[in-house]
């Protein structure tokens, strides 16, 4: 299941001054920068590997002390229902903006975000490929990432929102449906909500032949006209069929790393030359970038690879196309 537009508002609405009275509670040292240096943004960890205040993205997820501290938001997010991987309060300080970026990696393939705005004001805007809106406190919004995206805070005031990251689930992707074709919210019975379900397992050491299928067709789908497509995919299709004859033959067997390492390589050497950095996605980003780290940098996990130029050459250093 998909978004069809590039923001969803979930039909939940939670109490704004509940939550803000959470977020002033929680003292000033709970505050972390951004992790990329982004001047007016900053963070306080909810949910993290083991718990610790940290901006990693895998590893088993807990609470972290500062979530505890929160039980109104606790009950958010058992309202929601899903499975939590890394979440945060994350604040905006007037004036100051998120850049314009899409969101690249293994774990954004993989995630949504889920916005519930506690403090804001009129003045701040988020936009998404070619929509921008304001989301009011209380509300519940998911953006499509996949999209170039940015938000600005043109108000005189800090904007803090609860930014929950999550694989999905079933309860969740009922209310995506629901706002996307305009139908009724399903309700939970009265008195029925789940205790918190935290990510255990978010990257694996080898990906199944599944999985890098799955990935492969995500970004054929988003590929933009051209006459080099066809022979791409061909391309594709093939990678993934040695990928599956060697997952049928070894599985997850960490010992037949240089086999798995050996098909990755050959396809992003082959898949360079076919489209180099001009063949581009719908988000204006070049097939080739997204390739690199969606699919190649994680089909052998980065962990169990001491050079990565042995996977994919130069994928983590270069600049965004």
């Amino acid at each position: 299941m998909k978004l069809k537009q590039p923001f969803v508002k979930l039909p939940l609405r939670f109490s704004a001054e509940r939550l803000a009275a959470e977020v002033r509670a929680l003292p000033p040292s709970a505050w972390m920068p951004h992790p990329q240096g982004f001047v007016g943004n900053e963070a306080v960890p909810l949910v993290s590997p083991n718990g610790e205040m940290t901006n990693a993205f895998d590893g088993p997820m807990a609470p972290t002390e500062a979530l505890l501290a929160c039980p109104y938001i606790v009950e958010v997010m058992r309202e929601i229902g899903a499975v939590w991987g890394r979440s945060r309060l994350m604040g905006l300080a007037a004036g100051a903006d998120v850049p314009a970026h899409v969101d690249v990696g293994y774990y954004w393939r993989t995630h949504m975000r889920v916005h519930i705005p506690v403090i804001t004001n009129p003045a701040v805007e988020f936009t998404c490929a070619d929509e921008t809106v304001h989301m009011e406190a209380g509300e519940c919004w998911i953006p499509d990432t996949f999209h170039r995206h940015a938000v600005r805070n043109g108000g005189s005031e800090q904007r803090i929102h609860l930014v929950l990251d999550t694989v999905g689930g079933e309860r969740l992707w009922d209310l995506i449906e629901a706002a996307q074709t305009a139908t009724e919210a399903p309700r939970r019975p009265v008195g029925e909500l789940p205790e918190l379900a935290f990510e255990q397992v978010n990257a694996v050491p080898i990906m199944s032949p599944y999985e890098l299928e799955y990935h492969l067709n995500h970004l054929i789908e988003h590929l933009v006209d051209d006459p080099r497509v066809p022979a791409l995919v061909k391309r594709l299709d093939r990678f993934a069929a040695g990928w599956t004859a060697t997952w049928a033959k070894f599985g997850p067997d960490q010992r037949v790393l240089p086999e798995y390492r050996k098909l990755a390589a050959a396809a992003h050497q082959e898949v360079a030359q076919m489209c180099g950095t001009t063949l581009l996605l719908d988000n204006g980003k070049t097939f080739l970038y997204f390739f690199e780290r969606f699919v190649l940098a994680n089909a052998v996990s980065l962990r169990l690879t001491e050079d990565v130029e042995k996977v994919v050459p130069h994928a983590l250093k270069r600049t965004a196309a």
